[in-house]
């Protein structure tokens, strides 16, 4: 099972990041463009958001079974330790987070470019955050590209 979800995690990432790059740039586009804001634009955010929470959801499944996770003060020397037990989860926290308050704020706003706006911005963070916080495979976590 651990193999499985590990797997479906690591390549459900992409779905993750396409999604999060397509919203991010429709969301610019439209506006700098000066755009009504239509139900496709909300079907994109709302996506969006909702993988991000399953995808979420796989890792704190696999932050309790996983063996990159070791609970103990010596975890916070060794560097593969530290990321998988601290800094992976807290980035994907905060970057779940803001997408989810951008898409509530954006959901809220009075004008089509405020909720274009909101969407770019909480979007592009939380985009950054999870780039930041992905074990890519040249960091030699013993990780890979699915």
């Amino acid at each position: 099972m651990y193999t499985i979800l590990q797997h479906a995690h690591s390549g459900f990432r992409w779905v993750v990041l396409l999604l999060l790059v397509a919203a991010v740039i429709n969301a610019l586009l439209k506006w700098r463009g000066g755009k009504s804001f239509s139900a496709g634009d909300k079907r994109i955010g709302l996506l969006a958001m909702t993988m991000t929470h399953l995808q979420f959801l796989f890792g704190i499944v696999l932050f309790f079974i996983s063996e990159k996770v070791v609970f103990s003060a010596e975890s916070m020397k060794i560097a593969m330790n530290r990321f998988f037990l601290v800094e992976h989860p807290t980035l994907m926290l905060l970057a779940v987070i803001l997408i989810t308050i951008g898409y509530s704020r954006a959901k809220k706003a009075g004008s089509d470019s405020s909720k274009f706006q909101r969407t770019f911005w909480f979007f592009l963070v939380g985009l950054v955050l999870i780039l930041l916080g992905i074990p890519w495979p040249s960091m030699g976590y013993g990780t890979g590209w699915f």
